[in-house]
């Protein structure tokens, strides 16, 4: 059995944390060739001395200066680079075969493309690759011969329930009709409507089920998230937007569904923990541990599933329908709930005016058909000013 060669983009945040985690039990199947991270210069040192890997990269020429510093005495030969182009050079000339795409926001759409390219296995975790250039990517993966594996717990488990043909086959005979992602609904699914008037960052944050970092954890509560994972499902599955839909499940122990044609329900259950698709990514076809325990179905009181409030997760609705207009619709709702979630997080921008900044966004930009990065990136810039000149003016 071959080791595998696995770089990590942004390996400090949750996901890259736990994909560490999961290596560690196994070091005789995978290797750490290269890590990323942006600010968080102390952790990545301290994965650098663990894991030893040939690439480091950081986002500014400070942190890769006190980076360099911290490996030198400790005699790690890690070399150290910076900036994006340096994203590129992990996936690309670190000698992976593995990436694990973890990089929040749009920034890790350009490393993740690149890893596309090059004929990786991806393990996709960041699901703005898709939104904002789904076609792209999903074109890049086709040309590159690589593999692609949806490491997002809802995408994840639907490709565990579809015929292990479909991914390259999704045609009418293997009898899928629907797809059902589950959500929580967050931390705010059950609070009266006029008490959301005054949340704060810390509240917005506490997921009741999940460990997660910040901004994914206010687009959990807006349910933004689950919007994006629709758009992304599209991509990832082929099926029509009116064949996905989203159900409340606070428990998060079913972690999605797929509905076939004969009346039947295949679902993936398990415990809220990353881990799990982590590992599955990792070694698939084949299942490892994963460290996670397992789940007791007994001591389990209740498995509930409810219609997602429209009125109280508008985000949802934004996301729906700037997945049927297409283009580059996706890309500017993404663009526009990343300024509006950082202001809300920067106390900056009061909560239930998320959905307002990115719905205004919307309908101030002309949609385009997203058809090179160069058109996705100038409408991500300019949405993002968009964004951010109605937070000033507000």
């Amino acid at each position: 059995m071959s080791i595998k060669q696995v770089a990590i983009l942004g390996s400090t945040g949750s996901i890259g944390v736990n994909t560490l985690d999961v290596i560690r039990a196994h070091p005789d199947r995978f290797q750490v060739v290269a890590l990323t991270a942006g600010k968080q210069i102390e952790r990545l040192a301290k994965q650098c001395l663990e894991f030893k890997p040939r690439i480091a990269v950081v986002s500014d020429a400070d942190g890769a200066a006190h980076l360099s510093k911290l490996l030198l005495e400790k005699q790690v030969q890690t070399q150290v680079l910076y900036g994006p182009e340096a994203l590129i050079t992990a996936v690309t000339e670190s000698g992976c075969d593995t990436v694990m795409a973890a990089i929040v926001g749009a920034a890790g759409l350009v490393p993740a493309l690149a890893a596309a390219k090059s004929g990786k296995r991806v393990l996709l975790a960041n699901k703005e690759a898709l939104v904002m250039s789904g076609d792209l990517f999903m074109q890049a993966m086709k040309h590159g011969g690589g593999e692609l594996l949806p490491i997002d717990s809802e995408h994840n488990a639907i490709f565990q329930c579809l015929p292990n043909q479909f991914s390259k086959d999704p045609n009418p005979s293997l009898g899928v009709e629907e797809l059902w992602l589950t959500a929580s609904g967050g931390p705010f699914r059950d609070t009266p409507l006029d008490q959301l008037v005054g949340i704060t960052p810390d509240q917005a944050c506490a997921h009741p089920n999940w460990v997660m970092g910040k901004k994914i954890s206010v687009d959990s509560a807006t349910m933004m998230n689950k919007g994006l994972e629709v758009i992304e499902a599209f991509w990832l599955f082929g099926l029509p937007l009116e064949k996905i839909k989203v159900l409340i499940h606070p428990q998060s122990v079913v972690h999605s569904m797929v509905r076939y044609r004969d009346g039947s329900v295949l679902a993936q259950l398990g415990q809220p923990d990353m881990r799990t698709p982590i590992a599955y990514g990792l070694a698939w076809p084949e299942r490892i541990e994963a460290g996670v325990s397992p789940l007791s179905l007994t001591q389990l009181a209740a498995l509930s599933f409810a219609e997602p409030d429209l009125v109280r997760f508008p985000c949802l609705s934004l996301a729906f329908a700037a997945a049927n207009t297409g283009g580059t619709a996706p890309a500017v709702l993404n663009a526009a709930n990343e300024v509006a979630v950082a202001a809300f997080l920067d106390e900056g921008l009061p909560y239930l005016q998320i959905p307002e900044v990115v719905e205004k966004t919307l309908n101030a930009i002309p949609i385009a058909s997203a058809d090179s990065l160069d058109v996705i990136l100038e409408v991500d810039a300019r949405a993002r000013n968009i964004a951010q000149e109605f937070i000033s003016k507000r």
